[in-house]
């Protein structure tokens, strides 16, 4: 009996142990998937995959395969949170049950989206440049194929949707209008933008993004949106950062380097970084008066050095606590010259020959404490930026075969102190609600002093004859420009189910005071100019995303354009026999309402997206030519406000790889734009006309307008790449002139070495069919012809090498938006 119950015993045993570990293996189990990059549409590897319990600790977890695919197993029953972390990407968390009959659960493809306002990080540049479409902006993450297409930034802008450069002025614009602004890492600038473009090594760009309609926390400036170039910025482990050479050539030779550098240690990175363009370049061309056959000839070049320096600190005092502070400082110095020809029929060739002097010293000095809050998400940041611009110009010009003016020499002092504070406050209110308020204030203040040993025609004589015969000393001007703005903004947005949208309005003060002080023989002379306003400007972003591959935004805005410094400058901006360009003091700004509508559509080899945008401008400040009442042959080019005007377009843009070795980014953009302007002409030939007869009206341009790029990248082997640009720019009607179509092609090579690809060769020719010139024909304030050429046709070479390991994060920073329009901007 005994033996009985003993063997019973055991039996029971068994099986409650068997019971036991049936139940056990029941209560684990795996998760699978595949993690996707969401604007390429490629497979990401080496992701992590973290599984966490309901108190947020970490169970287990693992990688992602080359392929993209993960699979985690022994995950105990219940319910958890799987968290895909990679470092530039957006966190993704998905709360999974792990229970009887759903054990082994694949959650299919995660598409991960870049994270690029909270990350800055040194990461190895892709081959390939990326076209993503988010809610307000488009974002362009730069890869090789695009630095080699020349040293500087200027050289990239040509190749991005809507973006095009003026060769001949360096001005940009955004959807056919140079109303737009240009931010550095998200700061004020306080260079000249055509100089700050040329001045940006394209190796130190990271991404540039288009703002075409910005929301109410940024400044509401710009009537065209923002474009923001987000540099490289290290913070890694140790010390570690990259270095780039580069040469190109056509007529003469131009050199650019820069180096990135950081050391992360504990608390505190320290980082910094340098960058120079040095070289000449050359610009030539011709306008022809078809009215009196006189032939107008340009011959110009300059000689120009920068060197951009960077020095800065992040200290992580805490968890919660971090401050930074960061040091610009950017030396130029540049040397131009050339010459003017106006040869008439059967008379002597005229000839301007001019050459200045040009140095400025810019520097720049960012405060920021960031404060994080327990509730996850909240947090306040404090920024002050202030910069301060001084440069010197002299510029001597000579005379030959013209009567009047004499040679002379020009001098212009210009000093310029902006200082902005910002105080910005977020607060995600729940898992789908965030609310942000701030406050801003920004200063700033510009003084030109002009003197010049050349005579002007008295203004006061009694009569005018066309060329003038009573002359005084050229009066000396000294010219303040201060504008304060104070502002606050208010944004609230919410995501549920398939909708996300965010409201939002921005109010500013202004006050804006110009004094133009003139001094000559005939005494003392002082325009004053006082501008206060108050303005509301909402804003408002709408998303819905059916599914995974399908996403629509629609956004509203209202915008500003204050006159930029140019633009109200009394002093002569530059020169030539026959003409004159000035600012108009009395510039009222203009105001922009804007709509606009995206889709996007992600493919199973890329993505595309189009939209299409309307803009109402009240107040429109465009070009005006005048004759010069002083000598009725020559013309002044200025600014003034019209009436309202419209325009509207459209843009695609895609992002494809048909094959394992071949991917492209195409883009296109079409617009039709209404300009008005102010022309004067003579109701009597030129040679009997008299300042009595100048006739004004205003006139009208109408014209649509589009564009096509396409950039192709063929990958040969792992590490050699080919690269081949196309571009296409439709004619484009103007208020003097109508510019005929555009054309170029370039082609580059680049090929990866040494261990993990750290260093790259690249050879870049542009321009191969030599096709790029601006051509031009119009009949304002003459009938004329023309053509403007530049060195285009050029190759570059270039040296890339990386050095450093690990990855860490940055301190975030605000991206903002820059206080001058273009043509008076500023640095970094």
């Amino acid at each position: 009996m005994k033996k009985i119950t003993l063997l019973c015993m055991l039996l029971l045993s068994a099986l409650a142990y068997a019971n036991s570990s049936e139940n056990l293996a029941a209560r684990e189990g795996s998760v699978s998937g595949r993690v996707i990059d969401a604007s390429l549409n490629q497979p990401l590897p080496y992701v992590n995959v973290i599984i966490k319990d309901s108190e947020n600790k970490t169970i287990t977890g693992g990688i992602t395969q080359d392929d993209g695919t993960f699979e985690i197993e022994n995950i105990p029953e219940g319910t958890v949170t799987l968290s895909i972390q990679y470092i530039g990407f957006k966190t993704t968390s998905k709360v999974i049950t792990l229970e009887k009959g759903n054990y082994n659960i694949n959650i299919g493809d995660i598409y991960l989206e870049e994270d690029i306002e909270s990350l800055d990080e040194v990461t190895v540049v892709a081959e390939v440049t990326t076209i993503q479409q988010k809610v307000d902006r488009k974002v362009i993450t730069i890869g090789k194929d695009l630095t080699t297409s020349g040293p500087t930034a200027s050289d990239i802008m040509n190749n991005l949707p809507s973006v095009n450069v003026d060769q001949q002025t360096g001005n940009i614009s955004l959807r056919g209008n140079e109303n737009v602004r240009v931010m550095v890492d998200g700061k004020l600038s306080n260079v000249p933008i055509a100089q700050l473009l040329k001045q940006i090594p394209s190796a130190s760009i990271k991404q540039i993004e288009l703002i075409t309609n910005p929301s109410a926390k940024y400044n509401p400036e710009g009537m065209s949106g923002i474009i923001n170039i987000i540099l490289h910025k290290n913070t890694t482990i140790g010390f570690n950062g990259n270095v780039n050479v580069g040469l190109t050539k056509e007529i003469f030779a131009k050199f650019n380097s820069s180096i990135d550098m950081n050391y992360r240690n504990g608390k505190f990175n320290f980082f910094g970084n340098y960058g120079n363009n040095i070289g000449q370049n050359a610009n030539y061309g011709f306008i022809e008066r078809t009215d009196d056959g006189s032939l107008q000839s340009f011959d110009f070049g300059n000689n120009n050095k920068s060197h951009l320096y960077k020095v800065g600190v992040d200290f992580y005092m805490n968890d919660n606590n971090t401050v930074s502070f960061f040091t610009n400082q950017n030396l130029y110095n540049g040397k131009g010259g050339g010459s003017t020809g106006v040869q008439y029929v059967n008379q002597p060739l005229q000839l301007q020959n001019f050459n200045n002097d040009v140095e400025n010293v810019v520097a720049q000095y960012n405060g920021i404490f960031n404060h994080k809050f327990k509730k996850e998400g909240e947090k306040l940041d404090l920024e002050v930026d202030y910069s301060k611009f001084s440069q010197d110009e002299i510029a001597n010009f000579r005379f030959t075969n013209i009567p009047f003016p004499p040679n002379y020499i020009d001098f212009v002092d210009t000093n310029r102190d902006q200082t902005v504070a910002n105080l910005d406050y977020t607060n995600p209110l729940n898992e789908n609600t965030k609310l942000e308020i701030g406050v801003e204030a920004r200063l700033f203040e510009t003084n030109i002093d002009y003197n010049s040993t050349g005579l002007s025609v008295n203004p006061l004589q009694d009569a005018i004859p066309n060329n003038g015969d009573e002359f005084i000393s050229t009066p000396s001007t000294d010219f303040t420009y201060k504008r304060d703005i104070y502002s606050m903004y208010v944004t609230y947005g919410k995501t549920f189910d398939k909708w996300s949208y965010q409201v939002g309005a921005r109010a500013e003060t202004v006050t804006e005071n110009a004094s133009a002080l003139s001094q000559s023989t005939n005494g003392l002379e002082n325009n004053l100019f006082e501008n206060d306003y108050f303005q509301v400007y909402p804003s408002a972003f709408v998303t819905y995303s059916p599914s995974e591959k399908n996403s629509y935004q629609m956004s509203v805005s209202r915008r500003v354009d204050r006159p930029g410094l140019q633009q109200v400058n009394p002093i002569r901006e530059w020169s030539t026999p026959l003409i004159s360009s000035f600012g108009n003091t009395n510039l009222e700004p203009q105001f922009t309402n804007s709509a606009e509508f995206n889709y996007t559509r992600k493919l199973e080899k890329g993505s595309i997206t189009g939209g299409v945008f309307f803009r109402l401008v009240e107040d429109e400040i465009n070009r005006a030519v005048f004759i010069d009442r002083l000598d009725i042959n020559k013309n002044i080019l200025t600014y003034d406000n019209f009436e309202n005007t419209t325009a509207f377009g459209l843009e695609l843009s895609s992002n494809y790889r048909p094959t394992k070795w071949w991917s492209l980014n195409a883009s296109f953009d079409l617009f039709s734009r209404k300009q008005k302007g102010i022309a004067e002409t003579l109701t009597q030939p030129l040679d009997i006309a008299t300042a009595d007869d100048i006739v004004r009206s205003t006139v009208e341009a109408d014209n649509i307008v589009y564009n096509f790029r396409l950039f192709n990248n063929f990958k040969v082997t792992k590490r050699l790449n080919l690269s081949l640009f196309s571009m296409y720019r439709g004619e484009e009607k103007g208020l003097q002139f109508t510019r005929k179509p555009m054309f170029m092609v370039n082609t580059g090579l680049r090929y990866s070495f040494l261990e993990d690809n750290r260093a790259t060769f690249s050879f870049n020719y542009s321009d191969i069919l030599n096709t790029m010139k601006f051509e031009f024909e119009g009949d304002r304030p003459y009938p004329s012809i023309g053509e403007f050429n530049w060195e285009s046709n050029t190759w570059n070479v270039g040296l890339s090498y990386r050095f450093g390991g690990g990855k860490y994060r940055a301190l975030q920073r605000k991206n903002r938006d820059d206080n001058e329009t273009s043509g008076s901007g500023g640095f970094l």
